[in-house]
């Protein structure tokens, strides 16, 4: 059974820093592409950032450049969103998703999903 689990959201103040983290398990991801999302109240889920588990090289959201960097840890099976400079429309429930397909910037095309993780920025 395929499971994506997140953690690491929370509370923090404007220009802050978090670390979400995302365990996989339940198969063997290394040819797949994991993607961070996040959806806002009211709003679309929207892309964040993408990284293959084996080329390495990620791709983010104009949003996100700069300031959020998209890792993995192939012995742990985790991938990990750094977002620094935080700012309050920042403000979501953020996903990681798994994809086999090459075109990371759309959700429809995401078969796995985690439960999400609440990342509050304060003002």
């Amino acid at each position: 059974q395929v499971q994506l689990v997140e953690s690491g959201g929370g509370l923090v103040q404007a220009g802050g820093s978090l670390r979400l983290s995302c365990a996989a398990s339940g198969r063997t991801f290394s040819p797949w592409s994991m993607g961070w999302f996040r959806q806002a109240p009211g709003k679309e889920r929207e892309f964040v950032a993408a990284i293959s588990w084996s080329a390495k090289s990620p791709y983010y959201a104009d949003s996100a450049k700069g300031r959020f960097t998209a890792s993995t840890d192939n012995a742990k099976n985790t991938v990990y969103l750094q977002m620094n400079s935080l700012k309050p429309e920042d403000t979501a429930v953020y996903y990681c998703a798994a994809t086999r397909q090459q075109e990371i910037r759309f959700r429809d095309l995401y078969d796995y999903w985690g439960q999400g993780t609440q990342v509050t920025v304060s003002s």
